[in-house]
Parts: C-alpha cells; sequence; structure tokens
C-alpha cells in the first residue's frame, strides 16, 4: 500500500478524530471483521455492531480505528490508537477504495470465467513482468472478501494489475468490480458451475455478465469467440471496445495449425494479419485459447508480442492443472485435482483423445460440486461423453460422480466400470489396472482432501 497521511484520510472519508495522534501515516487497510490485523500502522474499518479488542489493536500501533459506533468509551482507547468517528462506516468504506484506486493510473486487468481464469492470470503476470513491476492475485484465491485487500497491494511501484474474481452468486463481480475498476476485463468461457448460487444457467452467464458493467469507461472487453454461451452475453451497452480471441475467422487475436508439442501447445498466432510462430506450456485446445485471451490483454498494454511470446515459452503451470508424472508400475499419471465442473471434465478428455492414442486410457472421476438442481443432468452428460470414448476403465469416486458411472454404462460403454462412495475404500484394488501402458487421469473438487491425497498416492 502506498503511505497515506491520517489527516488526508479523514479528509477523504470525513467524520472527526476523538482520541489518538495524527502525525502518522497507514500503511495498510483492513476490514476489521473480515481480515486479519497483522501490521503496525494499519487502518481498521470497524462497524458499529463490532466489538472491539482495544488491546489487540494497540499492540499493533500506531492503529487507525474508522468507526460508526455512536458512542465509544474514550477510557478504553490506547495510547497508540487513533479512532476517526464517521457517520456511516459503508459511506467511508467505498470513498476510500475510490480515492485509493484513483491514486494509480495504470492498467487493472480482472478474469472471470469456468475455467481458465488462473492460468489465464498467471501468464498475463508472466508475461508483463518482464518489463513491469506486476501485482496480481494468489493462486486462486478469488474469493470477494479478498479484494480489498488485493487493491490495498498496489503502491508506486506497481505498473500493472491483474485480479481474478471469485464467483459463488450473483453480485459478487460486480461487488468486485467496484473495488478494482478494471480497465480491461476478460471473460475466458462460460461453462456450467456455481448453479446452487445462480440458480440455473442463465443466472450463471448474467452473473459472468458482471464484469462487463463494471470495466471502467473506455477500457477494453476480452471475449472468447468460440464459446457458445459467450455469445449470449449482452454486449450492445458496452461503450469501451471489444476484443474476441478464439480459433474461428471472427477472431481478433486466432490460433491455427494447433498441434501437441513437446510439454505443450505448437500454434500460429494470427494478429492484425501477421502471423507468429508460438508455443505456450501445458496440453490441450483449452491451454492454447488461455494463451489467445492472455495476448489480448498485453497487446492492449503496449507489451511486443514477439517479447510476450518468447517470454510465454518459460512459463510454468500451477500444480494439479493436467500435472503429467510417472506413477505405479510405470504408468502415467494426470493429476487434474485443481477444479472440477464440466467444462473442465470436457477439456481434459479432448487432451486424451490425442495423447491417449494407443494407450490404456483410466479415468477416475469424482463428484462435481455446486450444480445446484442440475446435478444429475451434469454428471449423466460426463458419463455420456465418457461412453463415446475408447476408454479401458472408468472409477467413480462419491455419491454425485456415481450417475457418470451409471450414465456411461447405460449408453454401452466398453469399460470396466467401478463404483467407489468414499476415496479410502479403494485401497489396493485398482492396482492392476496399473502398468506401463496405463494413462491415468484422476479429477475431483479441489475440495476434497481424500482425491487430491490419492492423487499423490498414485504418483512415484
Amino acid at each position: 500500500m502506498k503511505p497515506i497521511a491520517v489527516n488526508e484520510i479523514r479528509k477523504v472519508v470525513g467524520g472527526t478524530i476523538i482520541a489518538g495522534p495524527v502525525n502518522w501515516k497507514v500503511a495498510d487497510a483492513i476490514y476489521y471483521t473480515r481480515h486479519d490485523h497483522t501490521k503496525r500502522n494499519t487502518l481498521l474499518f470497524v462497524n458499529r455492531g463490532d466489538t472491539i479488542n482495544w488491546v489487540a489493536i494497540d499492540k499493533k500501533g500506531p492503529s487507525l480505528v474508522i468507526t460508526d459506533k455512536p458512542s465509544i468509551d474514550k477510557n478504553e482507547i490506547l495510547p497508540n490508537t487513533t479512532v476517526l468517528q464517521v457517520t456511516s462506516l459503508v459511506q467511508s468504506y467505498w470513498k476510500f477504495i475510490n480515492y485509493y484506486r484513483n491514486l494509480f493510473q495504470i492498467p487493472v486487468v480482472t478474469i472471470t470465467g469456468t475455467c481458465g481464469k488462473t492460468t489465464t492470470k498467471d501468464m498475463i503476470k508472466h508475461m508483463l513482468s518482464a518489463i513491469w513491476n506486476v501485482h496480481a492475485s494468489i493462486s486462486s484465491k478469488n474469493e470477494p472478501r479478498r479484494s480489498f485487500p488485493y487493491l490495498m497491494g498496489i503502491n508506486e511501484q506497481t505498473k500493472a494489475a491483474v485480479f481474478e474474481h471469485g464467483l459463488g452468486n450473483s453480485g459478487n463481480i460486480k461487488h468486485q468490480c467496484m473495488i478494482y475498476q478494471p480497465t480491461i476485463g476478460i471473460i475466458t468461457n462460460i461453462g456450467v458451475h456455481h448453479l446452487d448460487g445462480c440458480v440455473n444457467l442463465e443466472g450463471y452467464i448474467r452473473a459472468k455478465e458482471e464484469i462487463i458493467g463494471g470495466i471502467r469507461e473506455g477500457g477494453t472487453l476480452i471475449l472468447n469467440a468460440d464459446d457458445k454461451n459467450s455469445k449470449k452475453l449482452r454486449t450492445h451497452g458496452f461503450k469501451g471496445k471489444i476484443i474476441y480471441f478464439g480459433m474461428g475467422e471472427r477472431a481478433d487475436f486466432r490460433a491455427s495449425q494447433i498441434t501437441f508439442g513437446e510439454g505443450g501447445m505448437d500454434f500460429i498466432l494470427h494478429i492484425d494479419h501477421k502471423e507468429y510462430n508460438a508455443f505456450v506450456p501445458g496440453y490441450g485446445e483449452h491451454q492454447v485459447s488461455n494463451a489467445l485471451a492472455a495476448f489480448a490483454a498485453i497487446h492492449e498494454m503496449g507489451m511486443d508480442i514477439q517479447s510476450a511470446i518468447q517470454r510465454l515459452k518459460t512459463y510454468q503451470n500451477m500444480d494439479r492443472h493436467l500435472e503429467f508424472s510417472k506413477g505405479k508400475n510405470g504408468s502415467t499419471i494426470i493429476d487434474d485435482t485443481w477444479t472440477n465442473n464440466p467444462t473442465s471434465v470436457e477439456a481434459a478428455l479432448n487432451v486424451l483423445d490425442t495423447v491417449g492414442k494407443g494407450k490404456k486410457v483410466i479415468l477416475i472421476l469424482g463428484d462435481i460440486n455446486r450444480l445446484g438442481d442440475f446435478e444429475k443432468k451434469y454428471h449423466r452428460e460426463i458419463g455420456s461423453m465418457v461412453a463415446e470414448r475408447d476408454i479401458h476403465a472408468l472409477i467413480t469416486i462419491g455419491k454425485k460422480a456415481e450417475e457418470i458411472a451409471r450414465q456411461a454404462i447405460r449408453d454401452g460403454s466398453n469399460a470396466t466400470i467401478r463404483i467407489f462412495e468414499k476415496v479410502h475404500e479403494i485401497g489396493n484394488e485398482l492396482d492392476y489396472l496399473f502398468d506401463d501402458q496405463a494413462l491415468v487421469l484422476i479429477k475431483g473438487p479441489m475440495s476434497s482432501r481424500g482425491m487430491i491425497d490419492f492423487a499423490k498416492s498414485l504418483k512415484r
């Protein structure tokens, strides 16, 4: 955070200093009940209903408490704590956020989508970091409550920022955009997820659409030209620039001649009637799509494309994202336990269509959560996708995932099919399947510690 004088903050949010020194600068800001108070020189927004631990706050002093509590016992306030009393904490909070965000006239990119958010964000950060100091959200820690601390991570050295939007319910992305005020917004794709919080697919699309209204005036929206649900987005009211990426002719950033290379994907990148040879680490056309979205963003921010292409070659994929490892009895394990939704399952199956040729393909699939009333429908659709393929064995883990197996059987799959309710039931029962011809994809929810540990146990 850029240090700000206490008196300057008082001018921004209004209110009255009722106790404590004012001749110091704030170097961090948190919402008292949502974020940990770990640093000195911190501003704390405290609700009128909150119980205040004055001793703990003072130990991290100097501290600035901004609160709308109507009555405060000044005898409880300790010497290292300054208290600024305001009429409305909510109004003061948003005044401060707008003030702080407008201290920095830098490109701010925010990203949403069913799949590829974290990878695209990390690709953008990796490429831009060759020339700039880039601030970004951490891993896929994208919950709305983290947005305020992420904003506070921007300082005088920051030349660009890249943040990922978390979506659990409608309104989440709108709220985050009010904090980040992005100049560039990206929607990687729209599949099926979080239907419990958005009611149905239409509600989910509308929730993703919130990013469009959250981009600053004159900003840029980057969309997937190949994605059928992205075509349902209402963009007619957007007053900025729209850039499309994809494999089709409509795309401004287009990929052609996509092939599997050593450790990733080779492709031709087409921009402004120019062609470039490009490579992205990580397998699958979905990985090329992530790279196209990232190229569109960095190009919009002014980075040279040739430099970006060279930089992308050194990008390292995150753990458990279609991560290939040697496993039991010489088998190859593909650990894709980072996330689990119908879109990512289909992407993983598409990768297997190529890398699994001539191999003994084994699928280990866990529950897909947060599908609401459509839970059985989408698990069954995955079962049908599996049945269409030449799969040696299908193993499902979980009551929800059982629908995948049942549908694969109904559709006439030739695979050996085993159903387990809990991962610990498996033990060594599957060891007979593993040999040097086995290609094993394991995919389950990131919330399942058991699935993650099971994937580890399969790796050598």
